[in-house]
């Protein structure tokens, strides 16, 4: 069963963002877990504006192309290098060092707590 982590919260595509300002944008565990071995992210650009529940990048992995939502609405302020130029971080370390990027949030989309995620999602707290 996937690790879910307290404290954050969820989009139902599988983001999560933490409580930071600006927030920090990843992917779960149940998603990388699903996706297998990742081999490539395209991430949006530092000054880039997304919008909630709109795409704004996306996940390749040996099996299957997934796009990223944004979790919430607002400006990119910090992308994470090292998981652009290592994609495999996202399935040893998707809530630490896997992370994708920053946001200024404007707005937030709908999203779960880690209680509410795991249970839709099999994972486990």
């Amino acid at each position: 069963m996937s690790k879910v982590v307290e404290g954050l919260r969820y989009s139902a595509e599988h983001e999560w963002v933490d409580s930071s300002s600006p927030v920090k944008v990843g992917i779960s565990a149940v998603a990388a877990d699903a996706l297998g071995d990742v081999v490539y992210v395209d991430l949006p650009a530092v000054g880039d504006t997304v919008t909630a529940g709109e795409t704004c990048g996306e996940v390749e992995s040996t099996k299957s192309v997934s796009d990223l939502y944004a979790p919430v609405s607002g400006t990119i302020v910090e992308v994470n290098q090292e998981a652009v130029d290592n994609p495999a971080i996202l399935n040893e370390d998707p809530y630490g060092a896997g992370w994708l990027f920053t946001v200024e949030v404007t707005e937030e989309g709908e999203l779960l707590s880690a209680a509410e995620y795991a249970e839709k999602n099999g994972g486990e707290l």
